[in-house]
């Protein structure tokens, strides 16, 4: 069994809880949060161990792994003195996204974890979802050709009138709708193509935050002449919940994917097609591509997610899905985007990653 801590009893924090905790191979051993009545209520239905002090967690608790779901300024300091815990052997670490809001730290982080030989993983849940695993096999194979051109949009109803501040709307603790929207899509890209050698035409938007952009826009360009468009607003009401979709022209042909379904249109002049696709439009739903569960909750890419980490710690694979490797190169598109808009204060980083102490996580820690 794997003994695991999570940290962090918000909304991805008690998501995440609920997943682990009906895995077959994992105990869950602690849970921690600024909130005590948080605690004491979970304490009481659960019987989990509840702590206020996640350093007092990591040197008190039997653990060999922790899952992250704090506010993204904590993630660097949290995820630091969780490999570092365990006698210094460190802890494997699930830290939910984005990694880092600063691409220095995250990389630091990521030689640390292969160092220690952890198992590491960021939540990027929508590369565990049927669709766009199917784009990543469509791809490798080269189904649609040379890829020329791709356009990544996420459009959801976060921030939809002026309010107070949350560590979610200031630059400094949650980095805006570019790290905790535009990430998503933008880590999808990477995912298919790396890192973009470079970005024009940034376009950090605010318009109802005062403090942090709510529309995210640019092109990363690679070598070779391959451009992606990215369009990311977390003030569109027109959509329910978020909305992360990719779309792909090829010299062979075009793709367009997003949670539901995938649409592929194959040029008839190809010497081969991908097994079960003609020339023409081809349509493919989830329901289709998507492997079962044994525990469902919101979506099977958060339950497969949480497998594939577990079974990678089990297994001793720290080249996993989403390792922070992976989760670097993302990061590092990020901060190309601020680099390219002119218009963001440089202010936008925090200068360094706060010390995790008591005062700060009862401020921010559990309220992702």
């Amino acid at each position: 069994m794997v003994r695991v801590g999570v940290v962090g009893m918000g909304k991805m924090g008690l998501s995440h809880l609920s997943v682990i905790n009906a895995h077959p191979d994992v105990e869950v051993t602690a849970i921690c949060d600024s909130a005590s009545y948080v605690l004491d209520v979970l304490g009481k239905y659960t019987g989990l161990v509840g702590y206020t002090d996640f350093d007092k967690m990591l040197a008190e608790a039997q653990l060999d792994a922790v899952l992250i779901a704090t506010p993204s300024v904590l993630h660097a300091p949290m995820v630091k003195a969780a490999l570092e815990a365990n006698g210094g052997r460190g802890l494997h670490v699930f830290c939910e996204k984005p990694f880092c809001l600063s691409e220095a730290d995250g990389a630091a982080l990521a030689k640390l974890a292969t160092e220690k030989g952890r198992v590491c993983q960021v939540g990027y849940h929508n590369r565990f979802v049927g669709s766009f695993r199917e784009v990543k096999r469509l791809v490798d194979a080269g189904a649609i050709g040379r890829v020329t051109h791709v356009l990544a949009e996420a459009y959801g109803a976060v921030v939809t009138k002026p309010k107070g501040a949350s560590w979610r709307t200031q630059r400094d603790q949650g980095g805006g709708c570019l790290y905790d929207y535009a990430a998503h899509p933008i880590n999808l890209v990477t995912w298919l193509f790396g890192a973009p050698d470079t970005v024009s035409g940034a376009a950090l938007v605010p318009v109802f935050s005062a403090e942090t952009d709510d529309q995210v826009y640019g092109t990363l360009r690679y070598a070779g002449g391959m451009t992606a468009q990215v369009s990311v607003d977390w003030t569109d009401t027109s959509v329910r919940k978020m909305t992360t979709r990719l779309s792909l022209w090829g010299t062979g042909g075009r793709l367009y994917a997003d949670r539901q379904e995938i649409q592929l249109f194959l040029r008839d002049d190809q010497d081969s097609l991908p097994a079960g696709y003609e020339p023409g439009w081809n349509v493919r739903y989830t329901t289709e591509l998507t492997e079962p569960v044994d525990f469902y909750l919101r979506g099977e890419e958060y339950s497969a997610q949480i497998d594939s980490w577990i079974a990678s710690i089990i297994a001793g694979d720290t080249d996993c899905e989403n390792n922070f490797a992976s989760a670097v190169a993302t990061d590092r598109t990020l901060e190309m985007f601020i680099a390219n808009d002119g218009a963001v204060e440089a202010s936008y980083r925090p200068p360094a990653a706060p010390e995790v102490k008591t005062g700060l996580i009862g401020k921010l820690m559990g309220r992702r």
